[in-house]
Formats: structure tokens, C-alpha cells, sequence
């Protein structure tokens, strides 16, 4: 983070970076008469969700599209959740965009690529990037991407979530803005092996103050021979990047853990 902005959000520079690990999300136009009080009625499955359901970014997003095209249908939506939450890995904001993009497909709305970026911005800062899921470096407060070279095919990511849920709002209010001496984008164009100490997340600092065992899951991944080690986002997921794949469950007992060779 580089500096709080005047309506209290905050400037970003970061890099985003997709991976096969998805949750899953369902349409099925409601019934003629279905007993529900909401045009986009929302089942939930897998990892647990907190709050209310109709809260969620894919009923949100639903809604946002249903002022624009009052001709969508009624929907069961059922979502089956595989992402961790509060983990800083984007899986709200990528279930969300991605009712926007099934919705555009199934109803044929003929919105471009350009236009869902715009209304997924509407939704959250880090929507816009999973329009298109390729590797990018954002700014603003996530949503200008640009796309970069960013290749880790081979590499073997572990992925470690802590049962410490790290919500947005206290990460951001924890951390202190600053601008580093090289831009995360010249830095990722480097070898991985170069990246520890010059790849730095911000939040790291602050969360790590407050929850010191999410550093010392980052720890322990560079103690199996992590290359680079660091959080994700605002947390509390930790990655790694390994050349060789790696047991996880026995050294992170009771924790969510995956291990996936990007190709």
C-alpha cells in the first residue's frame, strides 16, 4: 500500500496472479411461483460463509445487472466454496465477477470484456481482475491493470490458511502506507530466486504483529525450501514456491493446506 487516499481508500501497487484453485457457481432459472423473497435466491456449499447470504457478492452482482437488464430471469444460484475465506486470496470478489460473466453469457447480454471490468469495479476494488484472470500489476485501489510477463509454469505453490481470519478492514487500517525502492512490477520480471527481500507485502508487518503464527507459517515454508515464502494480500493465507513438491498436512495439522504445479 503506497498511501491513503482522501475517501478513505488506499493507493495500491501490487501484482495479481491466478491460480487453479476456484470455487463453483451454478444458474438455474427459478420456477414460476418458487416461494422465495429475492430474485436471486443463494445456496451455499463447502467452506462455511458468515453473514447473510443475500449479502454476498454474487447476489450483489446479480442485483447490479438486474438495474441495467430488469429482463433477467429469477435464479437459484448455488456456489460451492473451495477458496478459503478472509484469507486475502480473492474468493468473494472472484465468485462475484464471476456471476457477472455467467450471467452475460447465459442471457447474452452482449457486454464486452471492457464493459464487465467496469461493473465488476462497482463491486470491489480487486473484481476487475478476475474478468480476464490473467497475471497483472494494479494500481489505484486494484482496479487499473496492467498485464505483465508473468510465467511460473513448473513451479509447485503451497498454499497454507491459518484458522486466524484476517478481515480487509483490520488489515488495512493496521498498515503503514510507504513506497518501496523497486516497484513490484520490475521486480517479478526478476528470477523467483531473486525475489525474497525485494517482494514484499506491506500488510505482513502489522498482521504478523497481531498474529504472529501466520509469520511463522511463512517461516516454516522457507524452512521446507520455499524460493520465495509470503502472505497473500491482507491474509491470513500464506504461499510458497517450491521446485520440488512438498507434504504439508503433518507440519500444518488442522489447517487448510494445497499444494498445485502451475503449468
Amino acid at each position: 500500500m503506497v498511501e491513503r487516499r482522501p475517501d478513505g481508500y488506499h493507493n495500491l501497487e501490487t501484482v495479481f496472479f491466478p491460480v487453479p484453485l476456484c470455487d463453483a457457481l451454478e444458474l438455474n432459472a427459478m420456477a414460476d411461483g418458487f416461494p422465495s423473497e429475492s430474485d436471486c435466491d443463494l445456496k451455499v456449499t463447502g467452506i462455511s460463509v458468515d453473514g447473510d447470504e443475500q449479502q454476498n457478492l454474487v447476489v450483489k452482482a446479480y442485483r447490479l445487472l438486474k438495474q441495467e437488464f430488469p429482463c433477467l430471469p429469477r435464479v437459484h444460484a448455488h456456489l460451492h466454496k473451495a477458496i478459503p475465506t478472509q484469507a486475502g486470496m480473492g474468493g468473494g470478489s472472484s465468485d462475484g465477477t464471476a456471476m457477472l460473466c455467467a450471467l452475460n453469457r447465459w442471457q447474452h447480454l452482449g457486454l464486452s470484456d471492457e464493459q464487465l471490468i467496469e461493473r465488476a469495479a462497482r463491486l470491489g476494488a480487486d473484481c476487475p481482475f478476475f474478468v480476464l484472470s490473467c497475471p497483472a500489476y494494479a494500481e489505484g485501489i486494484g482496479e487499473r491493470l496492467q498485464p505483465v510477463a508473468l510465467d511460473l509454469k513448473g513451479w509447485f505453490l503451497a498454499i497454507v490458511r491459518p484458522d486466524i481470519p484476517v478481515s480487509t478492514k483490520e488489515a488495512f487500517a493496521l498498515v503503514k502506507p510507504r513506497r518501496p525502492e523497486l516497484n513490484c512490477r520490475e521486480v517479478v520480471a526478476r528470477p523467483v530466486e531473486e525475489w525474497r527481500g525485494l517482494l514484499v507485502n506491506d500488510f505482513e508487518q502489522s498482521v504478523f504483529s497481531q498474529h504472529p503464527e501466520i509469520g511463522h507459517v511463512r517461516d516454516s515454508l522457507y524452512d521446507l525450501g520455499a524460493v520465495y515464502s509470503a502472505m497473500s494480500g491482507s491474509g491470513s493465507a500464506v504461499f510458497g514456491l517450491f521446485r520440488q513438491p512438498v507434504l504439508l498436512e503433518q507440519l500444518f495439522p488442522g489447517m487448510f493446506t494445497c499444494v498445485i504445479l502451475l503449468t
